[in-house]
């Protein structure tokens, strides 16, 4: 009787343990699963930083001069591949991680300045009176319109990731004074 005892114990031992085992594999398939997801969450935020990043070079680069709005489809100095077009290489590898392209700048609104508005004391608001007398600001002065214009543009930036295959848009607005002239030709 104390034989068959043991050997149905030494039976459920055996169960236990394989049933320990089981749970104890699957606690470590999860944890190596999370341990993956973290991982992937932390590299598409990098790879979505890296093309925030490269499109915002890419429009401070357009918007520290006027070619974005004189010439709008050739706003980059020495683009790569087509105009308005980027190329980043973020390891030096030598290899294009990140291409960026410009799009045309789009005119959102426009203001002309009136010549009592300016202030010349300023070399930027001398530039834009017409001929006046420095007079601008007093009362009776000239109310006519100035030789400059505020115009607010917005510039839109994507960049595409190539070994990833992620596209980050950048959108920004910009607002410049330009001569009256420029504006005619290139806000419609």
């Amino acid at each position: 009787m104390k034989h068959l005892a043991l050997r149905r114990q030494s039976g459920m031992t055996l169960v236990v343990a394989l049933v320990m085992l089981v749970l104890i594999t699957l606690l470590a398939m999860t944890t190596f699963n999370l341990g993956k997801s973290s991982i992937q969450v932390v590299n598409n935020m990098q790879n979505r930083d890296e093309g925030i990043a490269a499109s915002r070079s890419v429009l401070d680069e357009a918007m520290s001069s006027t070619r974005f709005f004189d010439t709008p489809n050739d706003a980059l100095d020495q683009p790569c591949l087509n105009s308005n077009h980027r190329c980043f290489d973020l390891n030096g590898d030598g290899i294009i991680d990140i291409v960026t392209s410009l799009s045309a700048a789009k005119c959102v609104k426009v203001r002309t300045i009136k010549t009592n508005e300016l202030d010349f004391g300023s070399e930027e608001d001398r530039n834009c009176s017409v001929g006046t007398s420095g007079n601008s600001g007093i009362v009776g002065s000239d109310k006519g319109n100035s030789m400059c214009a505020d115009s607010t543009w917005e510039m839109s930036a994507t960049s595409q990731d190539q070994q990833a295959q992620s596209e980050v848009q950048v959108v920004q607005g910009v607002a410049m004074r330009v001569a009256t002239t420029n504006i005619e030709t290139s806000c419609k």
